[in-house]
């Protein structure tokens, strides 16, 4: 197959869109604030929308009757348990107290590191919900199965988000945003998967199976990708001040948790392969516990420490490193693709 011309040259198209994402939010100034209030729920509604535009491809190629097989998917849909729940909150709390409390212990206060621990484990604590679906897509993952994990994640937030913060921050009382959670699925899984749906049953019945497969999908899939590259831009944009008033402090935070990220992917490769896991279910196992939940996490930081704390710093440095280290996995995935 061959290899488009946006994701040939993806790693390029990254980095102009970095630069010109900080370069606008440096020239906007106070202007950039208020497309970064656009919100319901602490959900942004344009970048809502951009992930919206990257999740659709992914929803309307999924084969509806094949979800009846996910009994087949049980290892896979274990190794991810195992990871996102078992294994990824406590190896993230480790490299922040690591790093945050000891190696960089000449350059930070306690408070600081304190708060950037906290804000690490509430990245660590929410595996991601919506863009796995972006990166099981662009390393040809199974759909199918991806949309089943997703749907288990989800269940298994609501119930262990709270314990796991608690036990690793050492907070007793603290209330969840379930607003964030509701929100955030309708949005992010549910509207785009009833529109794949309909899609799907409409232009397989109207049109053919192949002509859905062979014209109409490569013709959407570039969409994605330019949905992705905006969805940088505006980010950077949101906190391009804040990135050039403390380049040095986001260099501190986001070395830990890249670590903690290609760590948790490897790990989960790893278990794929000796689970004898088909590369198309080990690929979107091994992306959803690397990528994170952010819209949980910055929601729960803000809420928890306030809007200009460490902890929510930290968690906005994990939504601005996620982008361009979940392409490097995915290259990563092709390139070891069997």
């Amino acid at each position: 197959m061959q290899i488009g011309f946006f994701e040939k040259y993806l790693t390029l198209w990254v980095l102009l869109c970095i630069a010109f994402g900080i370069a606008i939010g440096k020239i906007a100034g106070e202007n950039i604030l208020s497309i970064s209030r656009l919100e319901i729920y602490h959900v942004n509604i344009p970048v809502a929308i951009l992930i919206w535009l990257m999740i659709y491809p992914m929803m309307v190629q999924i084969d509806f009757g094949s979800l009846k097989n996910t009994g087949s998917h049980f290892k896979g849909l274990s190794l991810t348990i195992i990871v996102n729940w078992l294994i990824k909150p406590f190896t993230m709390a480790f490299f922040a107290w690591l790093f945050f409390s000891n190696i960089y212990k000449a350059w930070l206060s306690p408070e600081q590191a304190n708060e950037f621990i906290a804000g690490a484990i509430l990245l660590g604590a929410a595996p991601c919900t919506a863009m796995v679906f972006v990166w099981s897509y662009l390393s040809s993952g199974n759909p199918s199965y991806t949309l089943v994990q997703v749907a288990l994640n989800d269940l298994i937030i609501l119930i262990a988000f709270i314990p796991v913060v608690q036990l690793l921050l050492g907070i007793t009382h603290f209330t969840i945003p379930y607003e964030v959670l509701v929100t955030s699925v309708l949005v992010f899984v549910v509207i785009p998967l009833l529109a794949g749906f309909i899609t799907n049953n409409y232009l397989i019945k109207t049109k053919g199976k192949e002509w859905f497969a062979n014209t109409f999908l490569p013709k959407l899939k570039p969409f994605s990708i330019f949905a992705l590259l905006l969805t940088l831009i505006l980010l950077f944009a949101f906190q391009g001040q804040q990135i050039l008033d403390n380049p040095i402090l986001i260099l501190l935070i986001a070395i830990p948790l890249t670590i903690q990220t290609y760590f948790i992917f490897f790990i989960s490769w790893l278990g794929g392969k000796l689970l004898k896991l088909p590369y198309p279910i080990c690929a979107p196992a091994a992306m959803i516990g690397a990528s994170n939940f952010f819209e949980l996490a910055v929601a729960v930081a803000i809420a928890l420490f306030g809007l200009e704390s460490g902890a929510a710093l930290a968690t906005v440095v994990g939504v601005l490193i996620e982008v361009p280290i979940m392409l490097s996995l995915v290259k990563i995935a092709l390139k070891w693709k069997y």
